[in-house]
């Protein structure tokens, strides 16, 4: 076997009738082995008003080993500080979740919504219950381009130091900056071959070098040494790529599935249908910044009901993802995602023996 391999599981969480904090949606989680070795997933819940708390749950397995519930336990996050809260509401997003190993902590990046957009903020927990907000996320310039102030959504960190440019071993970040004019509904009016902004279509890696050495948490969100790790390259990321599930350990190197946004028919009338698809990358063990295999095709694309008829139509959104070492089975990964922003799937990613040959390479001339 020469490719990557994807079986949907089936649905494991939904709305719950009659809950007032879900009335609008459970979707996009992080998910994270705990302390006794259960798996804790962590949805975004949704009130009216587009009201976003995060909770936690946990996964409930059947006999086979297959995802197929979860218990719910409570909320972890709500918007309480000034950069999570706006005049009509607030919002605690998408979250992301890792173990980061030097730390001995868990790591949450998610995506705090205030009256100035959408920024990336992190918390800091021991038990996966209890979490100390860090604040945002601070980037300092790069050539020119200045990362503060700009939109930033689906960030997530690696669970090892990383190498940074200067060779000090740091938390390495990654990070999808969303600059003016370059979310999909501005990308979609270009013509059907366009032309890509490289330093602001694409996927970053980001560090912070002062983690490893001091475990202030005061200085766990101060990032530099930038990277350009990824941008458009295939029709079905045409429109945007971004993060999804945080970067995990395999034998082949860093496994990342990610999510691109293309536009499923024509536009009629004016209105553009876009589709939200997941496609995987791998990157070099010893150098992240180095891609060994992107997708060509994605690996999960909206078929489903379920996926192509809730909130927000056609959309597969990876977040989470789980290495079943549970099973004895390294090479198989469960990966969560949200469902049409409405509820959460899963989905059986199946490590290949080796890597497809040829992968997509971003193009030169920055052509999509």
């Amino acid at each position: 076997m020469s490719d990557f391999q994807l079986l949907r599981l089936g649905l494991v969480m939904e709305p719950e009738p009659g809950n007032p904090l879900e009335a609008a949606g459970v979707l996009n989680p992080a998910a994270v082995r705990g302390p006794d070795g259960q798996l804790y997933l962590f949805p975004r819940l949704v009130a009216q008003g587009n009201y976003s708390r995060i909770g936690i749950a946990r996964v409930l397995f059947d006999d086979a080993g297959d995802p197929v519930g979860v218990k719910r336990l409570g909320i972890v996050l709500e918007p309480e500080a000034d950069y999570e809260r706006r005049p009509d509401g607030g919002g605690c997003e998408d979250p992301r979740i890792t173990f980061v190993e030097p730390l001995r902590r868990y790591v949450m990046t998610y995506t705090a919504h205030s009256r100035n957009g959408p920024r990336i903020a992190l918390a800091i927990s021991e038990d996966l219950f209890r979490w100390q907000r860090l604040g945002l996320a601070t980037f300092r310039p790069y050539e020119g381009i200045e990362f503060e102030g700009v939109d930033n959504k689906d960030a997530s960190v690696f669970p090892l130091a990383i190498p940074d440019s200067s060779g000090q071993l740091s938390m390495a970040i990654l990070q999808r900056p969303l600059f003016s004019g370059t979310y999909p509904e501005d990308t979609a009016r270009e013509p059907a071959s366009r032309l890509v902004d490289l330093q602001r279509e694409s996927i970053w890696i980001s560090y912070c070098s002062t983690a490893m050495a001091d475990c202030e948490p005061s200085h766990l969100r101060h990032f530099g040494s930038h990277h350009r790790l990824a941008t458009p390259v295939a029709p079905w990321e045409r429109l945007k790529i971004g993060g999804g599930t945080p970067p995990i350990q395999t034998r082949h190197g860093w496994l990342v599935v990610y999510h691109g946004v293309s536009e499923l028919a024509p536009a009629s009338a004016g209105v553009r249908k876009l589709r939200y698809s997941a496609g995987v990358m791998i990157l070099s063990a010893e150098d992240p910044q180095v891609i060994l295999y992107r997708s060509p095709m994605p690996v999960l694309t909206p078929e489903s009901p379920q996926e192509r008829q809730g909130v927000v139509a056609n959309v597969v959104f990876p977040t989470a993802i789980d290495r079943r070492d549970d099973l004895g089975s390294p090479d198989r990964f469960d990966v969560y995602y949200g469902m049409a922003d409405n509820r959460i799937g899963v989905a059986r990613l199946d490590l290949p023996e080796r890597l497809p040959s040829v992968a997509p390479t971003d193009s030169p001339q920055g052509r999509v």
